[in-house]
C-alpha cells in the first residue's frame, strides 16, 4: 500500500524477530552478560531469570522483546505513570474553564449559508488532494463477540456493509462531490492505524474487497505500538518465560507510530495539509467532513475537535475544556457533581462539550507532535489483572489487579496547539458508537443500526419524501450526508424496509 509493500507493512515484527535470532545463539554467553548488565542498570535483570530453561528460539524471542523496549525510557515511563496514578481522582474544578464562545461553533446555531461556505472550502481542499483521513482501527471486536478487527463488523444493515466498507464508500463519494463542485479530481489519502493483531487480517480484507474501489496506493496501513506492563514496584512483568507482557499504547500511540513508520514522511511527500482523525466504531462518522475541514482551514486552526452536547450533567463522557489555560479532555470523574451541573444563562450546561474522538489536525501540527511533543504526552494508567509467570515458571492469571497498563490518548495533544477550535455537532447526525454486544442495550449493534436508520429516514423526509416505518438505508454512493436526494425521493412514499441502492452496490437488500 502506498510505497509500503505487504512485507514492509505487515511483517515488521517478523523481520525484527529474524534479526534478533541472528543476534544471539545459545552459546552466546558474552551477549547474555552484556544484556544482563544493560537490564541491571534499569532494575529489569529479572527478565532473564528463566534463560537457562528456554530454547534457542525462545531466547531469540526474549531478546527481541527486550530490544524493542527503550530501556532508557523505561524508568521515566514508570515514574511518570506512577505520578499519573496518584493523581487519579483529583478534582479539577478550581482550575477549569469552558471553551470560550469564540472558539466553538455549533452546527445547529449556524446559518446554512455559512455552513455551505465551509463545505465548499473543504471540498476545494479535497479536490486539490490536500486532505487525508487518519483512522484509528487497532481494536478487535471482542466485546461484540467478534474475533476480527472491529472495522470488519457487519452491524446488520440491509446492505450488510461493514464499518470499513461504509467509510470507504463515503470517501469515494466525497471525492466525486469535490470534483463536481471544483472541476478537479483529488484523492483523499487513507491512513489506517492497526495493531499487531489486526494488521494482517485488515490488509487481507482490503485486498479481498479490491480496496472497496479506492486506489490501493492511497490506502496505507501502519501498526500501533505497545508498552510493557509493570508490577507496582516498577518491574516489567513476564507474560511467559520468554515473552515480556505488553499492551497496546492506546490511540495516542498514533503519533509515535506515524513518525517511526514513515507516515509523516509520506504525508509530506504527498502534499497533505489537513487530516481528519477518528475511531473506526462510529457508524455515523462523516469521514473527511468538508464542513469541518473548511471551518478549521478558515479559522487557521492547527488542531480541533468535534463535540456533542452532553445529554445530562452526569453523562459518563469526557468534556473538552481549559485546564490551567490549556485545552484538554477532562474525564467525568475529574469534575465534581456541582461543577458538572453548572448552567449558563440560556440553561445549557456550562461544561457541555462531550468528546467523541473526532479531530482535525494540520500536517504541520502532526510533524511538530511526532518530532517534539510526543514524548511529553500524558500517560494514563489503569490497575489491571495481568497474567504473569511465577517463580516456578508457571503462567498464572491473578484474581485481583497485580500491575499497571499504560496508555496514551489521542486528544492529549490539544495542549500543544497554537490555535484550537471546536465544532459542536448534532449527536443524532454524527455520533453512534459501537462498543458493546446487544445485551448491554447501549452503544451496541442494535443502537448503531437504529441510529443510522433514523438519520437516513430524516434525510429522505428533508428531501420531500415520506417513509412509513423505521428501517431505512441510503447507499453512500447515492448521498454522502443527505445531499442530492430530492430528484429521487421528492413527492414519493416509501414503505419500510427502505434501501436506496446504487448500481455500484452489491446486490443485497431492497430497492
Amino acid at each position: 500500500m502506498g510505497r509500503y509493500n505487504k512485507q514492509q507493512c505487515v511483517n515488521v515484527r517478523r523481520h525484527r524477530s529474524v534479526d534478533a535470532r541472528k543476534a544471539i545463539t545459545p552459546a552466546s554467553m558474552t551477549d547474555y552478560l552484556a544484556l544482563h548488565a544493560r537490564l541491571a542498570q534499569v532494575g529489569q535483570e529479572h527478565l532473564l531469570k528463566f534463560w537457562p530453561d528456554i530454547t534457542a528460539d525462545e531466547r531469540a524471542d526474549l531478546v527481541r522483546d527486550i530490544e524493542e523496549l527503550n530501556l532508557d525510557e523505561i524508568k521515566l515511563y514508570f515514574d511518570r505513570a506512577t505520578v499519573s496514578l496518584n493523581e487519579n481522582g483529583i478534582k479539577l474544578d478550581d482550575r477549569l474553564q469552558p471553551i470560550p464562545e469564540g472558539k466553538v461553533i455549533s452546527i445547529a446555531r449556524t446559518s446554512p449559508e455559512r455552513l455551505s461556505a465551509y463545505r465548499s472550502e473543504g471540498l476545494r481542499h479535497i479536490s486539490n488532494g490536500h486532505v487525508a483521513v487518519l483512522l484509528m482501527a487497532g481494536g478487535q471486536g471482542t466485546r461484540l463477540g467478534f474475533d476480527q478487527p472491529k472495522g470488519m463488523y457487519d452491524v446488520g444493515l440491509q446492505s450488510h456493509k461493514t464499518l470499513f466498507r461504509i467509510q470507504a464508500e463515503r470517501i469515494l463519494k466525497l471525492q466525486e462531490l469535490a470534483e463536481e463542485m471544483h472541476s478537479k479530481r483529488g484523492n483523499i489519502m487513507w491512513y489506517i492505524m492497526t495493531s499487531e493483531h489486526t494488521v494482517q487480517p485488515t490488509y487481507d480484507y482490503f485486498v479481498a474487497n479490491n480496496f472497496f474501489g479506492l486506489e490501493p496506493n492511497n490506502v496505507l496501513l501502519f501498526e500501533q505500538g505497545s508498552l510493557p506492563c509493570f508490577e507496582y514496584d516498577g518491574r516489567i512483568i513476564l507474560d511467559e518465560k520468554h515473552r515480556v507482557a505488553r499492551a497496546p499504547d492506546g490511540n495516542g500511540g498514533i503519533y509515535r507510530a506515524m513518525l517511526r513508520q514513515g507516515v509523516l514522511e509520506d504525508m509530506q511527500q504527498r502534499g497533505i495539509l489537513y487530516l481528519h482523525a477518528h475511531s473506526v466504531d462510529n457508524i455515523l462518522i462523516k469521514v473527511a467532513d468538508p464542513v469541518f475541514i473548511g471551518f478549521c482551514a478558515q479559522e487557521k486552526a492547527d488542531c480541533a475537535a468535534k463535540v456533542v452536547e452532553k445529554s445530562h450533567p452526569n453523562e459518563a463522557v469526557g468534556v473538552v475544556a481549559i485546564v490551567d489555560g490549556k485545552y484538554q479532555v477532562v474525564e467525568y470523574s475529574e469534575i465534581s457533581a456541582k461543577t458538572a451541573e453548572m448552567r449558563n444563562s440560556d440553561g445549557r450546561l456550562t461544561f457541555s462539550a462531550g468528546n467523541i474522538c473526532n479531530h482535525f489536525f494540520t500536517a504541520d501540527f502532526l510533524q511538530r507532535i511526532g518530532k517534539t511533543y510526543e514524548r511529553e504526552l500524558k500517560l494514563h494508567v489503569a490497575k489491571k489483572k495481568i497474567p504473569f509467570v511465577d517463580n516456578a515458571g508457571k503462567r498464572l492469571t491473578p484474581e485481583k489487579p497485580n500491575g499497571i497498563k499504560i496508555e496514551k490518548f489521542v486528544f492529549d495533544v490539544f495542549e500543544f496547539a497554537q490555535k484550537f477550535v471546536a465544532m459542536e455537532v448534532p449527536r443524532d447526525e454524527e455520533f453512534s458508537a459501537l462498543k458493546n454486544a446487544d445485551a448491554a442495550g447501549k452503544d451496541c449493534p442494535s443502537t448503531a443500526r437504529a441510529d443510522l436508520h433514523r438519520l437516513h429516514k430524516k434525510y429522505i423526509e428533508s428531501a420531500g419524501g415520506i417513509v412509513h416505518g423505521d428501517v431505512c438505508e441510503i447507499s453512500p454512493f447515492i448521498s454522502y450526508a443527505g445531499e442530492n436526494l430530492a430528484s429521487l425521493v421528492e413527492g414519493k412514499s416509501f414503505t419500510s424496509p427502505v434501501y436506496l441502492r446504487h448500481s455500484r452496490d452489491p446486490l443485497h437488500g431492497h430497492l
